[in-house]
């Protein structure tokens, strides 16, 4: 498995194994992070992965203690990430679940379903059959608690980020911006085109994890009238 190394701070390595987004670099952070989380080590805090890269975070107090070498906690936890990866690992057992999207698409729920069918000179009903089409993969999680980023989108629907943000995002909007597709887990300013919104909670801090949606899964948008959004939870707009 080919990546390289780099300090992230002082208690944070990056471990690069690509730079364009593709499943197939995913596919390889998938594979270190299951290799990470079968590993017991003190010193390891968190791991957060994303597009083509991890973030592995550690105590270098720890570190320091355990180690009698005279090397840098950095350069002790290098050695052992390095051993850690040099075992072969497959990414099956990974997240492989397809998850399922409700999504009441365009009026109030999706006020920028006009303008991205405009941009993209389609009609409405042709950027919901693109949007809802085939499975998308969530690459990550960010920028607020449970975001996903979500790759897979077809480009034909695919439209530039609003010039203004808007102050306030309802819970549960989905987006597009640029090539990528989006759901606001919870009510935060945000630049993304709204098409549409689920009925569906993907941040539950009672639940553990408490996020809905984990790197790695696989979902699906299904449209859903304004009546099946309210039936399942929905708020009225």
């Amino acid at each position: 498995m080919h990546y390289t190394l780099s300090p992230l701070g002082d208690n944070a390595i990056m471990i690069h194994f690509g730079q364009d987004i593709n499943e197939g670099d995913f596919e390889k952070v998938m594979k270190a992070v299951k290799a990470l989380d079968r590993v017991s080590e003190d010193w390891l805090i968190e791991i957060v992965p994303s597009y083509t890269s991890i973030a592995v975070f550690y105590d270098p107090v720890i570190v320091h203690k355990q180690q009698e070498e005279s090397k840098l906690p950095y350069e002790l936890v290098c050695m052992r990430l390095e051993e850690i990866l040099s075992v072969e690992s497959s990414a099956e057992g990974k997240n492989e679940r397809l998850i399922e999207i409700p999504v009441c698409y365009g009026g109030e729920l999706g006020p920028d379903l006009s303008y991205v069918a405009e941009y993209n000179q389609l009609s409405e009903e042709e950027v919901i059959e693109l949007h809802s089409s085939g499975e998308y993969l969530v690459y990550m999680l960010g920028f607020a608690p449970g975001f996903p980023y979500i790759g897979g989108m077809n480009k034909k629907i695919a439209a530039p980020r609003k010039e203004t943000p808007r102050l306030s995002i309802p819970a549960r909007s989905v987006g597009i911006a640029g090539e990528q597709t989006g759901i606001y887990p919870i009510e935060t300013p945000g630049g993304w085109q709204l098409i549409g919104r689920t009925p569906k909670e993907l941040f539950l801090p009672d639940e553990n994890p408490p996020a809905l949606l984990q790197a790695g899964d696989r979902i699906s948008f299904k449209p859903i009238s304004y009546e099946e959004y309210l039936s399942l939870g929905g708020e009225e707009a």
